[in-house]
Parts: C-alpha cells; structure tokens; sequence
C-alpha cells in the first residue's frame, strides 16, 4: 500500500513562502510522475504542479513563475516551493503519485492533504 504524507502548510500573508514536502513510502520515486493538487471550500480539486522521472515539469497557469515543484528520489520526498503567495492560493494541497500530468483522474495514490491559508 503506497502511503504518502504532506507537511509544510501552515498561515501566511500576501506575498509569503511556504514549502511543502510529501514524504512517500512503498513507491518508487524513480518512475513515474508526483503531482501537487489543491482543493478550496465548494471548488473541484485542480493541478497545481507535477514532475516525473525524467525530471519534466508541469504547472498551472495560475502558478506559474511563483510555484516550483522538485522532487528528492534518495529521500523519497516530493517538495513544492511556493512564493508570492495570493489568498486564492488558500486551500488544502495534496500529492499524489503513480500517474501523469496534472489532472486528478490519472492519479491512483493520494495523501491526506496539508491547509494553506493566505491573509491579505
């Protein structure tokens, strides 16, 4: 059973950092794709940001420029540097693993999920 486990959120102001890590077991970081999603209150979950093995990266317009994805295989953790925080980047961030790209559906494993709220 493939367990992943988000950390890293936490309350900031506008123009903020935060930096989330999902530390994963039983999956090989190596091959395929890791991916971050966020879910705010009555809106669908959306993709953020995802990188695979060949260390090819995907973001959303949304973040581009102001979010970095990176992902450690040695540690087995993914990361997501976040910058120049927006009170609509407040949601709750999710990685995910064994799929592609940055749309829910292709991913099979999820973690529980980590809160960041931004405060104008």
């Amino acid at each position: 059973q493939v367990q992943l486990a988000e950390s890293g959120g936490g309350s900031v102001q506008t123009g903020g950092s935060l930096r989330l890590a999902c530390a994963g077991s039983r999956y090989s970081h190596s091959s395929g794709c890791m991916a971050w999603f966020r879910q705010a209150p009555g809106k669908e979950r959306e993709g953020v940001a995802s990188i695979c093995s060949a260390g090819f990266t995907t973001y959303a317009d949304s973040v581009k420029g102001r979010f970095t994805v990176s992902r450690d295989n040695a540690k087995k953790t993914l990361y997501l540097q976040m910058n120049t925080l927006k009170p609509e980047d407040t949601a709750m961030y999710y990685c995910a693993a064994g799929g592609w790209g940055i749309l829910p559906r292709f991913y099979p494993y999820w973690g529980q999920g980590t809160q960041v709220t931004v405060s104008s």
